[in-house]
């Protein structure tokens, strides 16, 4: 089930993850603990880079929309997950909205909504699923590459509710990012739980605040287990009025990118790291790997030719790039059938639900994976990522997914700080 894996197993990668397993008990204590402060976000995937000496989150998803990668080893976890998730949130729910992105041409992702929708019945909750798409007017049938079948169905506004056809649910669950904004008619729905939070969509949340809650989550985090938060963590910086067309804040973005690889360059010297240092540099805002530049040198942002800028300048819906984040870039050393390989891993509620490792046969380890031509190898390491073993070396797949699930499970938390502090005044004091 799991996969031929392999990593340059130097010192350092075997070091970090042994240090998770001897102290395992004090990190599963903390994250219960932070648990009963923080309501965890529904559902959420994040993806990783190991680079041996560093394990740390590069990007956070707070619509998912991978569902129908994981293996389906991993369905009694989700379901048993997404109970937990349904009773903490809505306690009474027995119907529930799903609100799907707007993409019924992408069988792919259809595949991960029907998937989606699968697990959520199994639960015991009676689920359907609406289109904020206008032509859609009466339920539609979509049959699947896959052969499974998804109907869409048109949505009504009722008051301070979204209702459909003798059906009024008790929650609404987005499957969309809304990275074009709220619709009208999602807004003020004061009469139903919209889960995640609206604002929790890409028109207003920011990669920097996700990465600021982070950078705090993991320096408590690195206290508790005693190692330096810098092997968890990716250093990062904004730049914002940029235009890529016009070339505006070009210079600026450059002397962040050099003062940032001269920072990297100090930390590999300290560690006896021999690699190339990079950074990333994206869209603050969006998804689907648009707008990314992996840069290892300041002259690179400012030789841009027009190709690469109207890359960077615009991101999903067509929406234009003024304000970028510069993320420390993370080396992955980890291959799959001998192509470069990143984890990514799936959680719902607090927990841990499964995974697969993005593979590219085409691009190299100091660059970004989530690019055409990319696939994907499922795990089926539903109980290894919370059970690890002791009997067994650093490296054995059930310790190498628990360091997995360790660092995933920060960035889920980290989410959820992200969520608190960026919530309306109105949503805080009801949260409160």
């Amino acid at each position: 089930m799991v996969p031929h894996l392999t990593t340059a197993l130097s010192g350092p990668l075997l070091e970090l993850e042994k240090h998770f397993l001897d102290n395992a008990t004090a990190i599963e204590h903390w994250m219960r603990a932070q648990w009963q402060d923080h309501l965890p976000p529904f559902y959420a995937s994040t993806d990783l880079r190991n680079s041996g000496f560093k394990l740390a989150p590069v990007d956070l998803n707070l619509f998912p929309g991978g569902f129908n990668n994981l293996n389906d080893a991993f369905l009694p976890l989700c379901i048993q997950a997404a109970q937990a998730a349904v009773e903490r949130i809505c306690p009474g729910a027995s119907q529930l909205l799903l609100i799907p992105e707007n993409h019924t041409r992408n069988q792919f992702y259809l595949q991960n909504v029907a998937k989606l929708v699968s697990i959520l019945r199994l639960t015991g909750l009676n689920i359907r699923v609406g289109t904020l798409l206008p032509e859609i007017t009466e339920p539609t049938v979509l049959e699947l590459a896959n052969g499974s079948k998804l109907t869409l169905e048109p949505i009504q506004r009722r008051g301070g509710r979204l209702v459909m056809k003798d059906f009024d649910p008790c929650a609404v669950l987005l499957n969309n990012d809304l990275s074009a904004g709220i619709p009208a008619i999602l807004e003020g729905l004061d009469e139903q739980w919209v889960i995640p939070p609206a604002h929790a969509g890409w028109h207003s949340r920011r990669k920097s605040n996700h990465a600021a809650a982070y950078d705090r989550v993991t320096r408590e985090f690195a206290e508790v287990i005693g190692i330096d938060q810098w092997r968890l963590n990716t250093a990062y910086d904004t730049c914002s009025g940029l235009d890529f067309h016009a070339r505006a804040g070009e210079q600026e973005l450059a002397d962040k990118v050099a003062g940032m690889l001269d920072g990297i360059r100090a930390k590999y010297r300290e560690y006896g790291v021999s690699d190339e240092p990079f950074v990333v540099v994206k869209a603050d805002a969006g998804t689907y790997g648009m707008g990314i530049m992996m840069v290892k040198d300041a002259a690179e942002v400012t030789g841009l030719n027009r190709k690469q800028r109207n890359k960077m300048s615009v991101i999903k819906e067509g929406l234009e790039v003024h304000d970028v984040i510069i993320q420390e870039g993370v080396h992955t050393f980890e291959t799959v059938d001998g192509a470069v390989a990143e984890p990514v891993v799936y959680m719902m509620d607090h927990y841990v639900v499964g995974g697969f490792y993005r593979v590219h046969t085409e691009r190299g380890r100091d660059e970004n994976l989530n690019a055409p031509g990319m696939h994907f190898k499922p795990l089926a390491f539903e109980t290894c990522c919370s059970l690890p073993d002791s009997a067994q070396g650093p490296d054995a797949p059930p310790n190498r997914f628990y360091a997995y699930g360790v660092v995933a499970r920060l960035a889920l938390l980290a989410a959820s700080v992200e969520i608190e502090e960026t919530a309306p005044v109105e949503l805080a004091e009801l949260a409160a």
